[in-house]
C-alpha cells in the first residue's frame, strides 16, 4: 500500500520526526504504535483501512525513522502527545479518530482527555486505564540495549521467542514478517531493532513515566466520546476485570472484542479485529 512521507518537526523543536500518511481524502485516523513499534506495524491495516479514510501513522520519537532524542527523558507520554498534537496541527486536521497500540492506547487516552472535542472515536488495542504489573515486568525484562543480529533469521528467531505465547499460530513466515516491521538493517549489514534503546529509562524504577498516573481520572473524562476496545484473550497487560471496570464507567459508548489466540498485543490484522473495528468505524457520526 502506498503512502507518503512526511516529516515534521517535534512540539519542542529539538526533532525531526516521521509519519507515513495513507490518501488524502476520507474521515482521518491517526495510528500510534506500541512502546518498541514503529509506523510499519500498522501495515496490514492500513492495507484495509486506506482508501476509505485518511491514515496519518507516525513513528514516535526514537523509534523508526524520527529523531533519537540525546536526553532519555524525553521518552515518556507526556513528550509524545505533545509531539502528536503538533503532528496533526502541522497538517491542519480538525477532527480525527484514535487507534492506539498499548504505549499508543495511552497516549490516545491522554489526547482525548486533552481536547476531546477533536476527535471523533477512540480505539484501544490491549490497553487501559490500569495496566497489569505482570505484563510490564515481561515488557522491561527485553527492552533495552541488545547485541545486533547476524541475520534476518535470527532476528525473526529472536522475536519469536519474546512473543510466541501472545501469537498463536504464527508460523516461520510470519515471524519473518514481524521482525522486518521491528528491525532495521544497519549499513554493515547487522540487524537491530528500531529503536533507541534509551526508551528502557521510561520502564526503571517504579514506571512512573512509563505509564501515567490516574488513568482511571483520564478515562472518566472520555465518558462521551465513542470507543471501541480490542483485548488479546491471552493478555498480560489488559484484564477482563478491567475491561468491565471500563464498561461500567461508559456504558453509553462502550464496545469491546477480545481476540483468541492473542497476548499483548493483536496485531489488528486478525479477523476477529478487522471486523470490530469495521463496524465500529462505521456507525460514528451517525
Amino acid at each position: 500500500m502506498k503512502y507518503a512521507d512526511h516529516v515534521y518537526r517535534s512540539a519542542d523543536g529539538r526533532l525531526d520526526l516521521y509519519a507515513r500518511v495513507y490518501g488524502t481524502d476520507g474521515p482521518p485516523l491517526l495510528l500510534m504504535h506500541g512502546l518498541t513499534r514503529n509506523s510499519a506495524d500498522f501495515e496490514a491495516l492500513a492495507g484495509h483501512l486506506a482508501g476509505t479514510y485518511q491514515l496519518i501513522v507516525p513513528d514516535q520519537r526514537g523509534r523508526g525513522q524520527s529523531g533519537y532524542d540525546p536526553d532519555p527523558n524525553n521518552y515518556t507520554p507526556a513528550i509524545y502527545v505533545q509531539d502528536m498534537f503538533a503532528l496533526i496541527d502541522g497538517l491542519k486536521l480538525e477532527k480525527l479518530g484514535l487507534i492506539g497500540t498499548s504505549l499508543g492506547g495511552l497516549m490516545a487516552m491522554m489526547m482525548a482527555a486533552i481536547s476531546p472535542q477533536r476527535f471523533s472515536c477512540v480505539i484501544l488495542n490491549d490497553i487501559g486505564p490500569a495496566v497489569e504489573a505482570s505484563g510490564l515486568n515481561r515488557i522491561q525484562s527485553y527492552v533495552g540495549p541488545r547485541a545486533p543480529f547476524d541475520s534476518w533469521q535470527q532476528a525473526a528467531d529472536q522475536c519469536r521467542d519474546v512473543h510466541g505465547d501472545a501469537m498463536a499460530g504464527f508460523e516461520a513466515r510470519d515471524w519473518l514478517i514481524f521482525a522486518q516491521r521491528t528491525c532495521t538493517e544497519r549499513p554493515d549489514g547487522k540487524i537491530c531493532f528500531a529503536y533507541d534503546p534509551a526508551i528502557a529509562d521510561g520502564l526503571s524504577g517504579e514506571a512512573g513515566s512509563a505509564v501515567p498516573p490516574d488513568l482511571w481520572t483520564i478515562w472518566d473524562r472520555l465518558s462521551a466520546l465513542p470507543t471501541l476496545i480490542i483485548r488479546g484473550a491471552l493478555s498480560d497487560i489488559l484484564s477482563p476485570a478491567t475491561v468491565a471496570e471500563m464498561k461500567r464507567r461508559h456504558p453509553d459508548h462502550f464496545s469491546a472484542v477480545e481476540i483468541a489466540g492473542r497476548g499483548h498485543a493483536p496485531m489488528l490484522d486478525e479477523p476477529d479485529a478487522l471486523a470490530a473495528i469495521d463496524g465500529f468505524l462505521a456507525n460514528i457520526g451517525k
